[in-house]
């Protein structure tokens, strides 16, 4: 893995080892991309010469953003709340209990989550 990164005001584009903070103008490449991209016409290249990491995130990382993604999700889940029960002033005229309130949930957009879970391509 590498980043891309481009510096407009030196026409210079950067590829270099994995950048752990997200910069403006920068993009993460595969190694194959990071070893074969060229720069724009008139700008100048500068290619580290070290190794790029070829790790992928491990376990640990995948099951953090798996608790997160879930978390998220349960927060957006909507149930009806109970409210305090109020003695005899709860029950409305026609004999229905309010002593719950169904809360609607927010008008979806129609846009699944952009995260899917893909096959082993070794399998």
């Amino acid at each position: 893995m590498a980043t891309l990164t481009y510096v407009y005001s030196d026409s210079t584009a950067v590829v270099g080892p994995l950048a752990t903070v997200d910069e403006p103008h920068s993009w993460d490449l595969c190694e194959v991309h990071g070893s074969s991209i060229t720069a724009p016409k008139g700008w100048d290249m500068v290619r580290y010469e070290g190794g790029f990491a070829t790790s992928g995130p491990d376990e640990d990382d995948l099951t953090a953003l798996a608790e997160a993604v879930r978390e998220a999700g349960a927060r957006d889940r909507v149930s009806a709340r109970p409210l305090p029960n109020a003695g005899p002033a709860s029950t409305r005229a026609d004999g229905e209990g309010v002593g719950t309130v169904p809360v609607m949930p927010a008008a979806r957009t129609g846009r699944r989550g952009h995260l899917r879970v893909l096959p082993d391509p070794s399998t």
